[in-house]
């Protein structure tokens, strides 16, 4: 297979172990979260340091007690080195919802997931990650509630994409 070609195809996989990520962590799929990284990978979140069980175990009660997150990701590029690569990749989070007192809830940050990702047995996914988050601010009473009725996200098995996927197995 052509270089350029086997470039484009691994830049495109490391994308997706990104864009993966992002749905687990939005979609309490932490199944789906640790398929983003091998088995031994390191994250290193705000407040966090830790292998990808730790993660986990750290950021589920978190995430579960809030309304909801969308992770954007805007830039993304991916410099090769056989297999190793380097990935930068600039995020957007919104996390809203949740009782008061567990923390900073209704807030916006921007950040960048660097991520050291390596290919293993063909598959490509995260060996080491740092997210480093650049700035937050607080959405406190900007929230509204949608103005008519309409599919809505859900975190769980009715979730509109989830609803689509069991229609198409």
């Amino acid at each position: 297979m052509d270089w350029a070609l086997q470039d484009l195809i691994d830049k495109q996989a490391i994308r997706e172990v990104v864009l993966t990520y992002c749905r687990g962590i939005d979609r309490l799929d932490f199944d789906l979260v640790r398929s983003a990284y091998h088995p031994d990978a390191i994250d290193h979140h705000t407040g966090f340091d830790g292998n990808i069980d730790e993660y986990i175990a750290w950021v589920t009660p978190k995430l579960s007690a809030i309304g909801g997150t969308m992770h954007h990701i805007g830039n993304h590029l991916v410099e090769l080195h056989g297999d190793h690569a380097i990935s930068e990749a600039y995020s957007m989070s919104t996390h809203w919802g949740g009782p008061e007192g567990i923390g900073m809830i209704n807030f916006t940050s921007g950040a960048r997931f660097i991520d050291h990702m390596e290919r293993r047995n063909g598959r490509w996914a995260i060996k080491e990650r740092w997210a480093v988050r650049e700035w937050t601010r607080s959405d406190e009473g900007r929230f509204v509630n949608p103005e008519g009725p309409g599919p809505r996200g859900r975190r769980d098995a009715s979730d509109p994409l989830s609803a689509l996927r069991s229609s198409l197995e």
